[in-house]
């Protein structure tokens, strides 16, 4: 059976280290690449295409939250865990909604660590041990049962993809270049973001965000 190959994604060196360490002492896994950043991510995505990706959240210029949606965007097929030091409800469901499988927090065991790969690999949730078991139970109960109400669900994939980039406060260049799309088509998206929600300004389009629950307010006091 062929390795899991794994990219880590991880501003801080010494966690890259000790992820590094731990996937060397496992013979089903193999690393493949490290990035520090949203942008490096996506480059060693295109450039090698793991199996999965070991990401954290708080990161300068890009949450990983948003690189959650732009690495699936770049090939559905990769797996995504989460390794946070956050340990919040409202995080875990953020990012089990832009396509994470797996969330683990950094203070864990290692093997819930390496438990999560595995089940990536396999196309399936795990959660650090240290976190409410029901919270994957509860979100899968959520998003099948929740009508498709408010304006934010009206956008197109992509639009979503936008809207949390020019939240961030990416320029138009910036999400066009990672989104490796013309800036004349990344303004049609704002454009249609603001038509169908009726909020325009970045400020607005923020307070918007945190009021859905797209953005999480003390994620971006980080």
């Amino acid at each position: 059976m062929e390795p899991i190959t794994i990219l880590i994604v991880d501003d801080h060196a010494i966690v890259r280290d000790g992820m590094r360490q731990l996937i060397a002492s496992q013979q089903d896994m193999k690393l493949v690449g490290e990035a520090y950043d949203g942008p490096e991510a996506l480059r060693q995505v295109r450039a090698i295409t793991p199996d999965v990706v070991l990401l954290d959240i708080a990161m300068p210029g890009m949450t990983g939250l948003e690189t959650i949606g732009l690495i699936k965007n770049a090939n559905p097929d990769i797996k995504i865990v989460i390794l946070s030091m956050h340990s919040k409800e409202s995080y875990v469901h953020q990012a089990l909604s832009a396509g994470a499988l797996g969330y683990v927090l950094k203070a864990s065991p290692s093997t819930d660590i390496l438990n999560a790969i595995r089940a990536a690999g396999k196309n399936e949730y795990f959660l650090s041990s240290k976190i409410r078991a029901g919270v994957i139970d509860a979100y899968l109960q959520s998003k099948q049962s929740t009508p498709a109400v408010r304006g934010y669900d009206l956008l197109t994939e992509r639009e979503q993809q936008v809207f949390r980039m020019v939240v961030e406060g990416n320029t138009t260049k910036e999400i066009a270049d990672l989104l490796c799309v013309s800036g004349k088509t990344i303004e049609k998206h704002r454009t249609s973001v603001t038509t169908k929600l009726g909020v325009h300004g970045r400020l607005e389009l923020l307070k918007y965000a945190i009021r859905i629950g797209v953005v999480d307010p003390d994620l971006w006091e980080e």
